[in-house]
Order: structure tokens, then C-alpha cells, then sequence
């Protein structure tokens, strides 16, 4: 139902399907700048003349922009309003992409994915603290797996764009092409989404900020609904920092071929969220999560398996890494859902604390698959162990009670809320 709390506005409406349509095009700018950025690596290794460890510091620190700045863009949306700070942080991704363009050497090109995952950051908060604003039901769940269906769709054809694109014009055009993404995205929230918050910057004051997010790291229900979607959607972050290398290092896939196969994961991606969406007409949405995490499981032990016996082909990596994508597909949306039902008030802030630990681990995972060192070895760790964490996170989750929504500001010392 529309949430009629203080904070939200209870009037600015928009239907189910433009919520979902503005959602994905807001949460797809991460995902998005990473696809198309992946078939670029292992070029870049030799355009720079450095090693592999330090292009993919341009990941990691991408991760860990992205991360961080959620901890700031979704409080400022509560305070500033959705809009105004979509619009700023879309400033800054376009600053880094041209920066980016031109960066003379790896550490300024560094410099500028780390600027490039703070402007990315804004998407996901932005998308999930609307949905929060507006709908609270199982209306909320079906935009999730709109925005899902959606989101699958610009993923699963970047790395093909950017494999194309480097091959035809350097490695360059992928920086032009997310610099143009950035207008198109700032375009759309000025003429086409709604502000669904009054501003009210008492919400942001550093009191309040420590108030709101001491409510939801003290809030077990929240934070394990989190680690679900951080063991789940981390993993797919943290295998983009080893998958080009193996992928076009070890089974000699070309950019452009490279970008062709990612679309067997987008795919399946894609795939899962319409079984999902239909099975959700005979299955409340949290029966969905465990058939999810079935497929996780599958995916992680096909993972841990096939990479440690065999020499790695396509299929031997892309199978795995694909029953995974399907899996997460019936994970994301009534469990992004359950993390943010309890907070109307600082949906904002609850919005980038999911982020954070799920951008956050992709960047643990990234880091522990680079002192790893070899790329085979990491994903046949890293991922099945990510999946095994978001699956007793879940088991543990599914025995608590679920929270009340939360009608008032956190307390002052941070306490229960009601």
C-alpha cells in the first residue's frame, strides 16, 4: 500500500511500471560502467605497461568507492530529496568518465574509477529507497523483479557493446559511452521521476545519521536480509575481477567474444527473473528464496568442483557462474524487500546499507581473489564460499519475527523502534 508516513509524499505517485522502468535505469548504472569497463582489462595491462594486479585496482577501487558512497547518498536523498542527489552524484560520474577518457597513466585512470563508483552509488540507493517510498506490499516485490528483468537486460549486452567498441575504436569509447549514460540517466530523473520525499535536513545531521544507521546494524532482521543479498549479488562483483583473465587470459577468447559469452550469465539472469515473476502467481514471494538458493548451491558446488579438476573452457566456467546468476534472480526481490518493509523513515539510509555490504563484499571478495592470485583458483574459492554465506545467513534469518514498520525517528541512543 502507499506508505502515508512523515517523510515520504504520499501523493506523488507513479504507477507500478514507471517505478520500475526509472528503478532499473538507475540501479543499472553500476552494473552497467562494470560490463562495459571488463573486456578493457586485460588491454590495459599492456596499453600501461603495468601488471595485471594493478588494472585490477581499478575494480577494486571501484567497489570501494561504490560502497562507501552509499553510506552518503542515501541519507542525503532522505534529507535533500531523491532527485537533487541523483542529479549531483550523476555530475560526478560524468566527471570521471571524462577523466577516465584521458587518463595518461593507470594511477590517474584509478583515480578515476574510484570517482566513477562514488557517482555510480546513487543508482541502487535512489531505486530502492522509491520503491520503499511509494509501495510496501507485494506490489514492491513485483517492481523488484520488474527492475530485475530490466536490469538484466543492459549487463548482458554492455560487455558485448564494450567488446565491440574497444576493438572498433580503443578502449577509450567505453569511457564515452558511460559519460553518455550519465546525461541520459540525469535527463530522466529531472523530466520523468517524481520526488517522492519532502526535504527535511534534520535527517541528516550527524546525530541522526549515527541514530538511524546504530537502528539498523542493531537490527538482525535487516542486517540478515542483507548478508543474503550481499553472499548472492557480492559474489557476481567479486568474480568480475578475475573473470576476464581466465576467460580471455587462459581459454583465449577475444573482447568481443568475451562480451558475447557474458550474456550467457546476463541471460540466465534475465531468465530467472521471468520464471520468478511467474511463479509468484502461485507462490508468495518469500517461498521464492530457498528455490533460489537451491540453484545458488548448485552453481557454488559446480564451481568448487569443475574448476578444480578440469583445465577451464567456456562452459566449465560459464555454466556454474550462470546457475548462480538464475538462482540470485529468485533471491533479490522479496529479500530487498524484507530489508527495507520495517524503515519508511530513513528508507534512504537503509537502502545504502544494503549497498554497502553488498558492494562491500564484492570488494572483500575482490581483494581475497587477488592475494589468491591465480584467477581459477580464486573463483572456485571466492564465489561457492559467498553462496554458502548467504545461505545460512538466510537459514538463520527465516527464524526471526518479522519488525513492525518503523512510524518514528530512530531513538536517541538507538534503541528498539516500534
Amino acid at each position: 500500500m502507499n506508505v502515508a508516513a512523515p517523510g515520504p509524499i504520499a501523493t506523488a505517485h507513479m504507477s507500478e511500471r514507471r517505478v520500475g522502468f526509472i528503478g532499473a535505469l538507475l540501479a543499472a548504472v553500476g552494473p552497467i560502467s562494470l560490463a562495459l569497463f571488463t573486456p578493457a582489462m586485460p588491454e590495459l595491462v599492456r596499453v600501461y605497461d603495468t601488471t595485471e594486479a594493478a588494472v585490477k585496482l581499478t575494480l577494486s577501487l571501484y567497489f570501494a568507492g561504490f560502497a562507501l558512497a552509499q553510506l552518503v547518498c542515501g541519507p542525503l536523498s532522505d534529507g535533500f530529496g531523491r532527485k537533487p542527489v541523483t542529479i549531483a552524484f550523476m555530475g560526478i560520474f560524468f566527471v570521471a568518465s571524462v577523466l577516465a577518457m584521458f587518463a595518461p597513466t593507470i594511477e590517474v585512470l584509478i583515480a578515476a574509477r574510484l570517482l566513477q563508483g562514488i557517482g555510480a552509488a546513487v543508482g541502487i540507493a535512489i531505486a530502492r529507497a522509491v520503491v520503499r517510498d511509494l509501495f510496501n506490499d507485494e506490489r514492491a516485490v513485483r517492481i523488484t523483479n520488474l527492475i530485475g528483468i530490466i536490469l538484466a537486460l543492459g549487463p548482458a549486452i554492455s560487455p558485448t557493446v564494450g567488446g565491440i567498441a574497444i576493438e572498433l575504436a580503443g578502449w577509450h569509447s567505453v569511457f564515452v559511452l558511460m559519460a553518455l549514460m550519465s546525461v541520459f540517466v540525469a535527463l530522466v530523473t529531472i523530466f520523468c521521476l517524481r520526488e517522492t520525499v519532502t526535504r527535511d535536513l534534520s535527517r541528516i545531521r550527524p546525530a541522526a545519521l549515527i541514530r538511524a544507521y546504530a537502528t539498523l546494524l542493531g537490527n538482525g532482521y535487516f542486517m540478515l536480509s542483507s548478508l543474503v543479498i550481499a553472499g548472492t549479488m557480492g559474489a557476481i562483483y567479486a568474480q568480475a575481477t578475475v573473470l576476464p583473465f581466465i576467460l580471455m587470459d587462459r581459454v583465449g577468447l577475444t573482447p568481443t567474444q568475451f562480451g558475447v559469452g557474458m550474456l550467457m550469465q546476463s541471460g540466465l539472469f534475465f531468465t530467472g527473473s521471468l520464471a520468478a515473476r511467474w511463479t509468484m502467481r502461485t507462490l508468495p514471494p518469500p517461498r521464492l528464496v530457498p528455490i533460489g538458493l537451491a540453484f545458488v548451491a548448485a552453481g557454488s558446488l559446480a564451481m568448487a568442483v569443475f574448476l578444480r579438476v578440469w583445465e577451464p573452457t567456456f562452459l566449465s566456467v560459464m555454466a556454474p557462474v550462470s546457475l548462480y546468476a538464475f538462482g540470485i534472480a529468485f533471491v533479490m526481490p522479496a529479500m530487498s524487500v524484507a530489508a527495507m518493509a520495517p524503515f519508511p523513515r530513513i528508507a534512504g539510509s537503509a537502502s545504502s546499507m544494503t549497498g554497502f555490504l553488498q558492494m562491500g563484499t564484492g570488494l572483500v571478495g575482490g581483494l581475497v581473489a587477488a592475494l589468491i592470485g591465480e584467477p581459477v583458483t580464486a573463483l572456485a574459492i571466492v564465489v561457492p564460499s559467498l553462496g554458502m554465506a548467504a545461505i545460512v545467513s538466510w537459514a538463520i534469518w527465516r527464524l526471526l519475527p518479522e519488525p513492525a514498520p518503523m512510524t518514528a525517528t530512530p531513538p536517541r541512543h538507538g534503541g528498539p523502534v516500534s
